[in-house]
């Protein structure tokens, strides 16, 4: 393993010698700064995995170099070093994005501990960065937004399904993001230089859908004025997505099985043969198996449609990738209004959790983009919710935090309403507030949290 270099900055100089010599004994390059103004010529100077950072120091101390790495764009693990009377300095440290802290005196052995610990967090996020980039060269997930285990088996399965060029049939309640998923699969795909034609069946009468999809020739009925090219001459070369299939004529579906099984088909009032090369995409919020059971759709357009079936989870079922959805329609939502609104208080989020979205993503929305609307202040409250919502009791009691709540309040109960979402389980809760996981351990304990 590549031996890994700490930059010690530590005004003391005994006490850094010391420390030097225990690190170099464990194995670790060490450089050398005798206080923080010295940090960014150090880093300047060599490639430093870690930085070990005394908080007390005579010219700069560890919160301004804190602040100053940031602003400077340095994204290095730090481990602060602190007398134990000034745990709450430490503390401060974290919440300016140092990873942990250690207190004088210093146990070597705990010590090498933490930093072991930081340089591995440190080695999984830049791993995770690079897998992430990996993926994205090959696959573009668009605006398809979640972290639950429904959502990465999901695009784990679209992934797989993209690259080919069968039929897809995508099942979900409405709100669920069909046309978006829609859309993916076809950027990603050999077609993706083709045109993506989207059609919803519910939308247009039996007449009107028959020409819509195959088009007519001039005269072919009362305003046919001129010949019309139909969706599937459009997204030849591409895909089409027909949208709402479980809403279509059973006359319609036997057009649309010639055309999957003979790739031809002609325009309304026409006979010219036309081919068509596209590859179809469909998609309903019905079931559509009780639909065929019933005589309503054709069995065998069913099974030409669903070579591949794509499930979309309801958003009550990932209830832990409502934050992110929220966060994302607020920066979307916030940017459209030109409204400056640094995010939801956490009793507003406890609500929008609780709430079981029968509208889904498209109902979240909504809703975020009428508080960004109503809002009066820089916090979206539970009053700027619809009435429903405001009046919503969040599970596990009350997550409210009264009006003259502090900073201080509110982060102690984002905390316990995030775990409460995520079943206790740490890690996800620490991915989920976009803190090291040491860092929501520490907060519980500072907290009182169990």
């Amino acid at each position: 393993m590549t031996r890994k270099t700490i930059l010690l900055v530590d005004d003391d100089t005994s006490h850094r010698t010391m420390l030097k010599a225990n690190l170099e004994a464990a194995g670790y390059g060490v450089v050398e700064a005798d206080d923080g103004d010295r940090v960014l010529p150090a880093l300047a100077g060599a490639e430093v995995d870690l930085i070990l950072l005394d908080l007390k120091m005579k010219r700069v101390d560890g919160l301004e170099v804190l602040e100053l790495l940031r602003r400077e764009g340095v994204y290095l693990p730090v481990v602060v070093l602190t007398a134990f009377s000034s745990v709450d300095s430490a503390v401060a440290a974290m919440k300016a994005g140092a990873f942990d802290y250690v207190t004088k005196p210093v146990d070597i052995d705990e010590l090498k501990i933490l930093l072991e610990r930081a340089l591995d967090f440190e080695r999984l996020q830049t791993e995770n960065e690079l897998l992430k980039k990996r993926v994205g060269e090959h696959f573009d997930f668009g605006h398809i937004i979640g972290r639950s285990p429904a959502m990465e088996e999901l695009f784990a399965t679209l992934a797989l399904v993209a690259p080919s060029d069968a039929n897809v049939l995508i099942l979900g309640e409405s709100g669920t993001g069909k046309e978006l998923v829609a859309n993916v699969l076809h950027q990603n795909s050999a077609r993706r230089q083709g045109p993506f034609v989207a059609v919803n069946c519910a939308a247009l009468q039996e007449n009107l859908l028959e020409s819509e999809l195959f088009g007519h020739e001039k005269g072919a009925f009362t305003g046919a004025d001129a010949r019309r090219r139909g969706r599937f001459e459009q997204a030849h070369g591409g895909t089409l997505f027909l949208d709402e299939i479980g809403d279509m004529a059973l006359g319609t579906q036997a057009k649309i099985l010639r055309v999957l099984q003979e790739g031809t088909f002609e325009r309304v009032g026409g006979d010219t043969t036309i081919h068509a090369d596209v590859r179809i995409l469909a998609a309903t919020h019905k079931d559509i198996e009780r639909l065929v059971a019933e005589g309503g759709f054709r069995q065998d357009l069913y099974y030409r449609l669903n070579v591949v079936q794509v499930d979309l989870p309801p958003l009550r079922e990932r209830k832990e990738d409502i934050p992110l959805l929220a966060e994302h329609f607020l920066k979307r939502s916030t940017a459209a209004n030109r409204k400056v609104i640094q995010g939801f208080h956490p009793s507003t989020m406890a609500r929008l959790v609780a709430h079981d979205w029968p509208g889904n993503t498209r109902e979240l929305q909504n809703c975020v983009e009428r508080a960004v609307i109503l809002c009066p202040g820089e916090t979206i409250m539970p009053a700027d919710l619809p009435p429903q919502l405001a009046r919503l009791e969040p599970e596990g009691g009350s997550a409210a935090v009264s009006p003259g709540a502090t900073l201080r309040d509110m982060e102690r109960e984002l905390i316990r309403v995030t775990l409460e979402q995520n079943g206790g389980n740490r890690s996800r809760t620490a991915a989920q507030l976009g803190i090291a996981r040491q860092t929501l351990l520490n907060k519980m304990k500072e907290y009182g949290i169990g």
